[in-house]
């Protein structure tokens, strides 16, 4: 059970982290999106990267493979004494998982906006360009 709750955890903090700052950042991307696309395609081009980053953030900050750790022993071992035990949950590990989600959603969101922002840049540089050449 406690497992479980572990998991919602942190699926909700990563969730409540991409919600700050794709909010933080949206009036940014609606201003590249209307530079670069115009009004009618920045909408849903906005709703699309918003989709996206909730995707990467979420799937950065909530690692099951690591949860898994809860669940099944690190190394088994056909030998009862060599085999480890399921490691157990406590106030410090909670505290561990919540803040490793936070720090996953903000670094996947991280890489994310930067691959975005560097992107938007040399396509505002290839359209100032071409507006200058048509001048």
């Amino acid at each position: 059970m406690s497992f479980l709750l572990l998991l919602i955890a942190t699926l909700v903090t990563a969730i409540i982290v991409a919600a700050l700052v794709i909010t933080a950042f949206q009036k940014p991307v609606q201003m590249i999106f209307n530079k670069i696309l115009g009004d009618e395609l920045a909408t849903a081009y906005r709703k699309f990267i918003t989709f996206a980053l909730f995707v990467v953030g979420v799937s950065s900050g909530v690692q099951v493979w690591k949860l898994e750790r809860y669940l099944e022993p690190l190394v088994t071992s056909p030998d009862p004494e060599k085999a480890e035990a399921v490691i157990t949950l406590t106030t410090e590990r909670w505290g561990y998982e919540i803040y490793s989600a936070v720090i996953g959603t903000l670094g996947g969101l991280a890489w994310a906006l930067l691959i975005f922002f560097v992107i938007a840049l040399i396509l505002v540089a290839v359209t100032r360009r071409r507006e200058t050449k048509t001048s």
